[in-house]
Parts: C-alpha cells; structure tokens; sequence
C-alpha cells in the first residue's frame, strides 16, 4: 500500500454479495431474544437496520445502544451478554454501511442519526427509556456526535479509543498526513462499498430470468480508469481529507472540541497509551471535564487509560511483557460495568474509585488518581546538548538537567527518497504490514539523519506520568520541512523501546488554521506535542529522546518544497538544524512524579 499523487491505492478489494437478513430467535437456553435487521427510519427517510438482544422475561429494560460502520453483527457476543446482565442492546450499522441504506460519509449524518437513533431506542416497547452507548474508534465518534446533539434520552456514553477533532488527531498531527491509518482504514471501508455498488448491480437486473453473462450489470460497469478516479468512486471523503490539509470550516462542523458544551451527560472515557487517538482521548477527558454543558455532566467525566488501544490488548503488546496487571482489563465488563452503576445505581467500582484510573508502565500495576494531568507532576526540563555530533545513537547526543553549552547545534541531511521508517508506535489498521506497539528502535537509531539524546543511566527509578512536549529551536535549509520527536526507553542491555512521539510540520508551527512557510536558515521555535505517557524509567535504564524528520510511512513525507505532497511529484533535501545553546536552550519537558 503506497500514497500516490491525488489519491490512493486501494488494495486487497474483494467484489463479493453480502448475505440477507436474519429472522429473530429465542435462545432458551440464555433466555435472550434476538431480532435482526429491525429497521428504523431517519429523519429524512432513510432506512437504517439495526440487530437487538434483550431479555426474554417480562419487564422494561435500560437500552445500551452502539452505531457501528464495521458491521453491526460483530457485536452479537456483547450483545448476548449484556442481555443475560438485564440490558437491551441494539446494534446499528450506520448510514451506508452494510444493511443500512444511505450515502456512507464519515462524520457527516452522525449527529442526527445518532439523536434519532435514541429516541428511537427509547421508544422500543421494552425499553425503560434510558439509553447508554459504548464501542471504540469510529464507534466512539458516533457516541460524541450523538450527545452533541444531546438527544433528551441519552445518559451517558463510553467512547473508546477515540478523537477529540477529526482533523489534529485523525487525519492529520502537527499538520502532518496520518498517511497509514488514513489508506488502511479508508481501503478496509471501500470493501463493504464496492459490495454495495455490485449489489445494486445485480438487484438491478431485470426480473429473475438468467442474462447471457456479458449482459450482467457486474460486467458492463465503467470503472474508473486512474487510482484517484476509483478512490473518489469509493472513497469520496479520502480525497476531501487531501484538498483540506488545513483546520478550516470542512473540520469545524464536526470537532467535539468546540462543542464540549453541548454534551450533558456523564462520559468515561477510555484511552491508550499505544493507541492511534490517544491525544484526542485524553482531550476530550480533559475538556469534558473543565466545559460540558452540565455540572452533572463535568462532574460525571470519568477516565480510564489502559496500554494497547488500537495496537492490541492483553498482556503482551508490541514486544513487551506488560504483566498479569494487563490482562485485567476488559472492555466489555468495564462497559458493562459502567452502566451497572450509571443506569441502575449499582454501588460498583465507579461508585467508590477515583475519577482517573492508569496503567503505570514500567512497574506495570494500576492506579487510581484525582484527576489528569496529575497535580503532583511536576514538569521538568531535559535539555539538548552534544558537542555537535548527536548524529544516530553512537554519538555523543545527551539529555541534561543543565540548559546550553559550547557547541551550538546538530545537523542532518533528510532526503525524503530515504525517509526515518516507522518501527512500531500508534499504529492502525494493518498490524500484519506494519506492527504496532512497543518496539526496538536500535535500527531506526544508527541513522546518521536521527539524533539522539540520552541521559546516563538512572541511580533510581524515575516516573514520568502525563504530558510530554518538546521545545524545539531548529533551521532547516528549505522552505518547509517536518520535525518528529520520540521519547525513548533504553534497558540496561541497550535494548531502546518507544514510549510516545510527535511530528510538527514546518508550515504548520505557529497553527494548523494556516500556512506561514520557513525562512531557509532562520532559527524557529517548534512545540512539539508528544501527547502523553505513564512510565517507570527504572534504575539502570536511560531516558532517550530521537528527533529527525520523518516517520514513513505512519505520516506522509515532507517533500521540502512547500508544495502539498498530495499532488506534488518534486522532491528536495533538507539540511535540518538542532540548536541547543544558551539563547535556544532546547528542551525535552517531562511530567515527573516523586515516588
């Protein structure tokens, strides 16, 4: 899978017809009653099908509701479940996705649909009109659209996973293109799509009388005849998230950051330190928290922060032992859980825990917190030095509590024909091309074009618990070029493991609302977000930082030119410039906590 010119490379479509609808069942032996394809209408008349498990007894029942683009008959186990727990559970599939009818468009009917898609559930004769909703990633972002739309029966949602604005932290970071989630994603929808189109194909033909086969539909479409022409067939959305690189009006209409006061209802909010959306999830916990539209609903925010996310669960993630801790954690009990105590006043753990709960790595156990980012973090600065050779990790490249020395800066060539490839990380949707998670960074670290700073090893634990940026002072010899940071976990073997990162692009450093590109040599001030982690460096480990100027292909490369890399087809070299003396005391700035 590669980015080309004006679009995407959709691989792997299978054109293949999808099964008819189900008819409703009753397991005797769970005593739940299942019914498939239940069809609601929207607003505008569009049908949207829906599966629903509920109890078998008599009786009215809270409804936990998910909307879901990725099938709604994958939820049919939690459904089963959370049944037999005394809950209705509808399953929805979105508008355009699979038995639902519709145009499919991320983000744009989400608000409304979801709104109807509540009073709908509400409404069910077995219903005790109080609805709940819950999944991760897009499934979260139906969730959040949903309650700023605040429908009057909705109480409470658990979004998983998930972003706070669909252009900063799910198209784009630091102005930069989320190239792999963006191409793997958007080619694993278009398959449902291209079923659809194959569908209505052959419901288009005439009666049921057999056609010689070149009279089928399937055989007389016209397809598109170049890459970007089947992407705007199949993905029309991919190549508007191209021509808007910038955070304009196309993304305002649906940030959930700008509209945290429209949401009233209580919230956890689950995140993940390996996790694609991981800055996003914890915006929301944080904006919720300081600006939703209630004092129940800001009071109600509720956090919870676990290892994998998107890059994967249990106890082994990436390629760390996260321990027997890890493996506590369950999405469907903690979801389960959650609405036990808010829909039905059960005295659980959410009535007795601390607000904020994390997995602290490293030491690998949980923890309970006031709130987050944790008060008792106090942030501190580790700054840049070397003696002008910080160049891969056999240089001499070192973190310090002491700001400038003699030396003024680091150089390094990036050549955007040999980009920094990505080693693990917050990755999605294709861990079987491109593993996620905790990794070893040794190869990325013998680059002559990564520097590397590192402080000696520790004569004790240190923990670093919340937020993590880094200030930046750099040149660059061209008129835009990219500047990515890693904070980086380094064994007492040597063995370096990647915690968190950032990306800025260089026309984007002052705000991602508009371009200002770079004077060639002109010293700048970057302010690198890192988002955010909770490690235990432990005593004989090394805390390191990498910075460069690529991560291929997680983001899209700079191409150094000042042109949009969607359409671009030039490429330049860049020497970049890391300045770290007294005046441009550049600094890596860690949250700790006193243990």
């Amino acid at each position: 899978m590669k980015r080309i010119a004006g679009g995407l490379l959709l691989v792997g479509l299978m054109f293949t017809a999808v099964a008819g609808r189900g008819q409703a069942t009753v397991d005797a032996a769970s005593a739940v009653v299942e019914e498939h394809g239940v069809v609601m209408k929207t607003r505008d008349g569009v049908a949207l099908r829906a599966d629903i498990y509920r109890p078998a007894g008599e009786g009215k029942f809270p409804v936990l509701l998910q909307r879901t683009p990725y099938n709604k008959s994958q939820t049919a186990e939690f459904g089963r479940k959370a049944a037999r727990a005394g809950f209705v559970v509808v399953a929805q599939d979105v508008r355009g996705r699979f038995t639902s009818e519709g145009e499919w468009y991320p983000f744009k009917y989400e608000e409304n649909d979801g709104y109807d898609a509540v009073e709908w559930a509400a409404s069910l004769p077995y219903s005790n009109g109080k609805v709940g909703m819950f999944g991760g990633s897009y499934v979260g972002a139906t969730q959040m659209l949903t309650a700023v739309g605040h429908p009057p029966h909705l109480a409470g949602i658990c979004p998983v996973v998930t972003a706070s604005n669909y252009h900063e932290n799910w198209t784009y970071q630091g102005g930069a293109f989320e190239q792999w989630f963006n191409e793997s994603w958007t080619s694993g929808l278009a398959q449902d799509t291209a079923d659809r189109v194959i569908r209505q194909a052959t419901n288009a033909m005439v009666g049921s009388r057999m056609l010689p086969l070149v009279e089928y539909p399937l055989f007389n479409m016209t397809m598109p005849s170049s890459p970007s022409g089947l992407t705007r067939s199949l993905a029309p959305y991919f190549q508007d998230w191209l021509a808007h690189p910038t955070y304009d009006s196309y993304w305002k209409q649906w940030a959930i950051e700008e509209q945290y006061a429209s949401i009233e209802v209580p919230v956890l909010t689950v995140a993940a330190w390996y996790d694609i959306f991981l800055g996003g999830s914890l915006r929301n916990f944080t904006g919720l928290k300081a600006g939703a539209g209630n004092e129940a609903a800001r009071k109600g925010q509720r956090l919870l922060v676990t290892i994998g996310g998107h890059a994967g669960g249990g106890r082994k993630i990436g390629s760390m032992d996260f321990g027997a801790a890890a493996e506590e954690y369950n999405e469907d009990a903690i979801t389960l859980a959650w609405y036990q105590y808010l829909l039905r006043g059960e005295q659980n753990e959410f009535a007795k825990q601390k607000p904020v709960k994390l997995f602290v790595m490293g030491e690998n156990k949980w923890r309970e917190e006031d709130s987050w980012p944790l008060e008792r973090a106090k942030a501190t600065r580790f700054y840049l030095s070397s003696a002008g050779k910080a160049n891969s990790a056999a240089g001499d490249g070192a973190l310090t509590m002491v700001a400038g020395n003699q030396v003024a800066a680091d150089s390094f060539v990036y050549d955007p024909e040999n980009p920094v490839g990505t080693v693990g990380g917050p990755l999605c949707c294709d861990g079987e091309h491109l593993a996620p998670g905790p990794r070893d960074q040794r190869a990325v670290e013998a680059r002559a074009d990564v520097l590397v700073y590192s402080t000696p090893p520790l004569e004790q634990d240190m923990e670093v618990t919340g937020p993590v940026t880094l200030e930046l002072f750099a040149a660059s010899s061209a008129v835009d070029t990219d500047f990515t940071a890693k904070l980086v976990d380094v064994d007492a073997d040597g063995v370096a493991h990647n915690l968190t990162e950032g990306i800025l692009r260089g026309r984007y450093r002052e705000s991602t609302k508009e371009v200002k590109l770079l004077e060639p040599g002109k010293v700048y001030p970057f302010h690198i977000d890192m988002w955010a982690t909770s490690n235990v460096f432990l005593k004989g480990h090394r805390i390191r930082l990498e910075v460069s100027s690529s991560d291929f292909p997680r983001f899209d490369r700079n191409l150094n030119t000042g042109k949009e890399a969607a359409t671009d087809q030039t490429m330049e070299k860049a020497t970049n410039t890391v300045y770290h003396d007294k005046e441009h005391a550049s600094a890596l700035v860690l949250p700790l906590v006193r243990r």
